[in-house]
């Protein structure tokens, strides 16, 4: 791995950390910038590059840094009630990247839904099992506010992506 690509990694999931930062709180799951900068990684790194920049954003969460949303860290995060999202942050960037890399600019806005759909789930299911199995519940504070914040980010990173993939030269 070349030191540049080591660096946009290490960009990404700084970016990721900041747009954590960027909160607003609406329940147990806060809306954030997250999500935008899990989707650029993939989209503007790559499958290989946007998963180790979200593994990377993810391990330092974990080891305590305060990268997760209100500067929280520590392995209490992602066992808490938001954790199926952030551990699902890999999955969705690598996703975006793979669907890129394999249908070009096509591919970025499925990748992107995918990427989101993974991100769902995840943090559905963590945040079900949280709420002692209501799932349904889960699925109403967890999933159905964010769906048209999280379809404009979607849209916004693929813009951003393509524009991007065009004046820089990443790999």
């Amino acid at each position: 791995m070349r030191g540049r690509e080591v660096a946009f990694a290490g960009l990404f999931a700084a970016l990721t950390a900041v747009g954590a930062q960027i909160s607003i709180p609406i329940g147990p799951v806060p809306i954030t910038l997250q999500v935008l900068f899990v989707l650029l990684s993939g989209l503007v790194l790559g499958a290989r590059l946007g998963l180790l920049s979200q593994l990377v954003y993810v391990v330092m969460g974990a080891i305590g840094l305060p990268v997760f949303a209100n500067f929280h860290g520590g392995f209490t995060v992602i066992y808490g009630p938001t954790g199926g999202y952030i551990v699902a942050f890999p999955i969705a960037a690598y996703l975006a990247g793979l669907f890129t890399e394999r249908l070009g600019r096509r591919g970025m806005l499925i990748g992107s839904i995918l990427g989101v759909g993974v991100i769902y789930l995840l943090g559905w299911l963590r945040l079900g099992l949280f709420m002692g199995g209501d799932f349904e519940k889960a699925f109403l504070l967890g999933v159905t506010p964010f769906l048209p914040v999280d379809a404009v980010k979607a849209a916004v990173a693929v813009v951003i992506a393509d524009r991007v993939r065009k004046a820089v030269e990443i790999g």
